[in-house]
């Protein structure tokens, strides 16, 4: 698992869960990688190497370093899975899969309206993801007016232009769904109306509950941990690591799956 900053990710966890059902003899751990050093990292593995997991700011760095792209990562300009293969890098991203999942979990499988929270890489995959889900209207909110120019261009490629809002801003509706993406400790000031919705899912997980999760919890309102998208997102990731492919056959599935959640505490519809 490579990023900055990595030391709270529970990746290594839910990994050695899945490869020790699997019978694998395999090593997963992190490694602090900031921006622009990602290169240099990739130039000290050899072959013993399957594999990498990319979080933040490295999403969007690999890009030009992968001899392949899955049509996802093509379509949202993000991959946070790397498949070492014969010398190649293939890219992959299981993020889109991860908020699904965690969605689903929740009994969300369809949404109109969304209101993702933040412009980053992770944002693109979040578009992505509701745009699956059926959304017709996506209200993103961000720090400057005019959006962000990879995601307009993703909007357009996905039928489902984007509304920038700047934070502080009037909210113009109350989405379904609203979909934060920014750090765990980064609250922006906004209008209460923000927080409005009927479903929240907080990517970021550590430290938690995020300042809007406890905002949340006395409405009752259902909440997606954002670990939850971590665990669906890594069975994803096993998949292509184990496979091959995306779309790969994974032995005793629903048994590797059973550890993920054992191994970091998770439990079905919530943690």
């Amino acid at each position: 698992m490579l990023g900055s900053p990595i030391e709270h990710s529970k990746s290594p966890a839910l990994h050695r869960a899945a490869y020790g059902v699997l019978g694998l003899p395999w090593v997963y751990d992190r490694a602090e990688v900031a921006s622009g050093g990602l290169p240099a990292f990739l130039a000290g593995l050899d072959d013993s190497w399957r594999g990498l997991s990319l979080t933040m700011p490295l999403k969007r760095e690999v890009l030009p370093l992968l001899d392949e792209r899955s049509d996802l990562v093509g379509l949202a300009g993000v991959a946070n899975t790397v498949l070492l293969d014969g010398g190649r890098m293939l890219g992959f991203n299981t993020d889109v899969q991860g908020i699904v999942g965690a969605l689903a979990d929740h009994g969300v499988t369809t949404v109109s309206t969304a209101h993702i929270i933040g412009t980053g890489a992770t944002a693109a995959s979040a578009l992505v993801a509701v745009a699956r889900l059926g959304a017709t209207r996506v209200i993103v909110s961000g720090r400057r007016a005019g959006g962000d120019a990879e995601l307009e261009r993703l909007g357009e490629a996905l039928g489902v232009a984007p509304e920038w809002r700047i934070y502080g801003d009037e909210m113009t509706v109350r989405p379904e769904l609203v979909l934060n993406t920014l750090p765990g400790d980064v609250d922006p000031d906004d209008v209460p109306e923000a927080d409005l919705g009927d479903v929240l899912l907080e990517v970021p997980y550590d430290p938690w509950p995020t300042p809007r999760a406890t905002r949340w919890a006395p409405r009752g309102a259902p909440i997606a941990n954002g670990l939850e998208m971590l665990l669906h997102q890594a069975v994803a990731q096993v998949r292509v690591f184990t496979t091959g492919r995306e779309d790969g056959a994974m032995a005793d599935e629903e048994a590797v799956v059973a550890a993920m959640r054992e191994a970091v505490g998770l439990q079905m519809g919530g943690s």
